[in-house]
């Protein structure tokens, strides 16, 4: 289906619309104006601006009906090299559709343009409008334009051939958070005029199919976006996997300490009154979308964006005093490989395992601001939450394999050690639950209020590793037989008392068998352990800190929904939770097979639960403190330093003294 543009009739704006820089945003966002009846003018250069005045753009659009050919326009622009080009009108809207990394060049040749054939020019009377990404755009802009509108940009376009661009979004064809930059947030002048402004925009956009929210924190909104940018490189270099996807934390994690250490507030998820329900991708028949707009560039040959979105949290370190290896890394790799002109993938696994190797995780598991560092996948080493089975495999084989602790155990369960002796992984020393990870004693008498696993004494616990054979410097990794939930338990305690590397087998026992991979029956009597274990290393919640928490922070309720709701309470005296906690059932961590979703996955579930790692602090609470270990697990392998409640409901709810809510 093939259509043109509409005539140069009347428009409900006086506004004209010049588009600097044609590519996948900037084209999209001009055919969606022109097919709106809005004034554009297109700048563009090289091969596109030739085939854009040859034959107008060619503007694919997903079928009509399901089925059926894509719907097809080619629209006649006007189209212009630069500012010589175009004869400027004060009503005129410049919008920046450049790579960042060309912002320099083009605000400079544009900001000095006259406007009117007079004496007034572009910087002093016209709008310019950043559909960047990045932070650094904003700062070359205000040197010269007195009103910038800043975006943050979400539009799955592609642009991969000259005069050509698809956009697979519908109904919505992209979105924006939009906004006067700096905004009173900032520290910014917000006049009703420049306000009106930004809204008369927004409508325009509106009109043309876009989804727009005016805001007015929009830098804080841009460091949010930087964060999602900096995996951009690592989809242009490596084929997708779970390497990839650790480094793409870590990233995160190196550019949440530099941002903070720069003082650069961020805003993270869904931002208010933005609706993107209406931005649902669907599939153009003969055209397969590429990957992000660093993949695309690389597919093109063109220059690439690196040095101001990886290259940016490198400076932000290097400016306060910090390191970012991963990310300083994946600059050069992109840089490089659009100079040799490698393909997108075109680096391969021993590449990114020497770029993870890069990562330089705090002694201890800590990094500079205090939190637990992204786990790396396969990688060993203090810091690193799971390990892979493969991976575990070739460490048992080296020289100096690591300790494996199997904590079987389940509530209702009592047969943990006779599943043990039944099938195990090659040395593995039985870890019990109930006596050796919590006291025992202190559990069963009383009133309850210290919990069903209460916390055991720093002297307990360290004869309990001793025995199992726990030696300093020796790596430490900790399953169960149900994704983690259990073994988490010891993975948290013996992280608690000082033991730096412990990490927990990703897909537990039912990974390893599903890899293929040897077991063993019986018992194992390994020799003893010289450990020295010390208190404190990872944060703890009172009853009385948890409900502080609550108001003044985050608290989560990992336990399922329904005894959250108070809708059943199977074994504890009454059914609820702590009021103002949130529900955040730990099972959600977990896919369908028992392992530990995506970082980007998890992530985005502790986002949508309002966490922020840069300045949030999070507790954590379950039945007794034994799956919430499972939990800040979790929310360390996206970064998040979590405490726990170790008494957790059982505590709280055998204390008449503490109120109880229910209800979602």
């Amino acid at each position: 289906m093939t259509s043109t543009a509409p005539g140069d009739g009347a428009t409900a704006t006086t506004r004209r619309y010049v588009i600097i820089g044609a590519g996948a945003v900037g084209a999209t966002v001009a055919a969606q104006l022109r097919l709106a009846g809005i004034d554009v003018l297109v700048v563009a250069r090289g091969a596109n601006l030739a085939a854009l005045r040859e034959g107008g753009l060619r503007y694919l659009r997903p079928p009509a009906t399901e089925g059926g050919d894509p719907v097809v326009h080619q629209l006649d622009l006007p189209v212009a090299a630069g500012p010589a080009e175009v004869d400027l009108r004060a009503t005129d809207v410049l919008v920046l559709a450049t790579k960042v990394q060309d912002s320099e060049a083009v605000l400079a040749a544009w900001a000095w343009a006259p406007v009117d054939g007079g004496p007034a020019t572009a910087a002093e009377t016209l709008p310019v409008v950043l559909l960047q990404n990045g932070l650094d755009s904003a700062r070359v802009a205000l040197r010269r334009f007195a009103t910038v509108l800043d975006a943050v940009v979400y539009s799955p376009a592609s642009h991969l051939r000259p005069g050509e661009v698809i956009s697979p979004a519908t109904p919505i064809v992209t979105a924006l958070l939009l906004g006067r930059t700096p905004g009173p947030a900032a520290g910014g002048v917000g006049t009703s005029e420049v306000d009106a402004l930004t809204a008369g925009i927004a409508d325009d956009l509106r009109r043309a199919s876009l989804a727009v929210q005016v805001i007015g924190d929009i830098e804080r909104w841009k460091a949010g976006k930087l964060l999602g940018n900096l995996a951009y490189n690592l989809d242009a270099l490596y084929p997708p996997g779970p390497r990839r996807d650790a480094a793409g934390a870590e990233l995160v994690v190196e550019a949440r300490r530099a941002l903070a250490a720069a003082g650069i507030d961020v805003a993270e998820g869904l931002a208010p009154g933005l609706d993107l329900s209406g931005l649902v991708l669907a599939d153009i028949p003969g055209h397969v979308r590429g990957g992000s707009s660093t993949w695309q560039s690389l597919a093109r040959g063109g220059s690439v964006e690196s040095d101001f979105l990886n290259g940016e949290i490198v400076l932000l370190a290097r400016l306060h005093g910090l390191t970012a290896p991963v990310n300083a890394g994946v600059q050069a790799r992109i840089a490089g490989s659009a100079r040799r002109g490698v393909p997108p993938g075109g680096l391969g696994d021993a590449d990114l395992e020497a770029l993870l190797a890069t990562a330089t995780p705090a002694a201890g598991g800590q990094v500079a601001n205090g939190r637990v560092p992204v786990d790396l996948a396969g990688r060993t080493g203090p810091g690193a939450v799971l390990v892979e089975a493969s991976a575990l495999r070739d460490e048992l084989d080296s020289a100096t394999p690591p300790l494996l602790l199997d904590v079987r155990w389940a509530l209702g369960d009592p047969h943990g050690h006779d599943h043990y002796r039944e099938a195990h992984l090659p040395g593995a020393v039985y870890v019990d639950l109930d006596t050796e990870l919590a006291d025992h004693a202190r559990a069963a008498t009383g009133d309850g209020t210290a919990g069903r696993h209460p916390l055991p004494d720093l002297d307990s616990l360290q004869r309990a590793a001793r025995r199992w054979g726990v030696r300093a410097g020796r790596p430490v990794v900790v399953y169960d037989n149900v994704g983690g939930l259990s073994a988490a338990r010891a993975w948290w305690l013996l992280r608690w008392a000082g033991v730096p590397d412990v990490r927990i087998l990703n897909g537990a026992l039912g990974g390893w068998r599903t890899a293929g991979l040897p077991l063993e029956t019986g018992e194992v009597t390994p020799a003893p352990g010289d450990i020295v274990l010390s208190a404190g290393h990872l944060p703890v919640l009172d009853a009385d800190a948890a409900a502080a928490l609550a108001h003044d922070g985050i608290l989560l309720d990992a336990r399922a929904g329904e005894r959250y709701r108070g809708e059943v309470e199977p074994i504890d005296p009454r059914a609820g939770h702590i009021p103002g906690a949130l529900s955040a059932a730990t099972g959600d961590n977990l896919d369908a097979t028992g392992r530990f979703r995506p970082a980007a996955d998890l992530r985005a579930r502790f986002a949508a639960l309002g966490i922020d790692v840069t300045d949030q602090t999070v507790g954590v609470y379950c039945g007794s403190g034994v799956t919430a270990a499972h939990e800040i697990a979790a929310l360390a392998v996206v970064g998040i330093d979590a405490a726990l409640y170790p008494g957790s409901w059982s505590a709280w709810s055998s204390d008449p003294a503490r109120p109880v809510a229910t209800g979602a």
